[in-house]
C-alpha cells in the first residue's frame, strides 16, 4: 500500500576551478508509507543525540544510499536503515540543522 510520496536527494560534493566547494543535488520522488516513529526510537535516538521525526518506508530499489529526504516541504537526514522485508526498506529520518529550509 503506497500511501504518500518523499523525494530523495544525493549530494555531491565537488571543487569548481579555482577549488571553491561546490554542492549539487539530485532529488527523484519516490512512493512510500509514512509512520512516525514508535516511543522507543524516539527515546532511543534523543540518548544518542538525535531527533527521530519519521519511518518512510519505500521500495528497495528505489534507494540510492541518498542522505536528505524531502517530506511536504521540510528536509530531514537519514539516519538508520533496515531491510524489513526482500522488498522493503526503512528509512529512520530526524530533522536535524543544516538540511532544514528551502533549498
Amino acid at each position: 500500500m503506497v500511501d504518500d510520496v518523499i523525494h530523495l536527494i544525493k549530494e555531491t560534493k565537488t571543487r569548481d576551478p579555482l577549488g571553491v566547494p561546490v554542492v549539487t543535488r539530485e532529488s527523484r520522488q519516490v512512493f512510500c508509507q509514512v509512520y512516525s516513529v514508535n516511543s522507543t526510537e524516539f527515546f532511543e535516538g534523543g540518548r544518542n543525540g538525535l531527533n527521530p521525526a519519521f519511518l518512510f518506508k519505500i521500495f528497495f530499489g528505489d534507494y540510492d544510499g541518498e542522505e536528505i529526504v524531502e517530506y511536504k516541504g521540510q528536509t530531514y537526514s537519514v539516519y538508520r536503515t533496515y531491510q524489513a522485508r526482500t522488498d522493503t526498506l526503512e528509512l529512520y529520518a530526524e530533522r536535524k540543522g543544516g538540511t532544514n529550509g528551502s533549498h
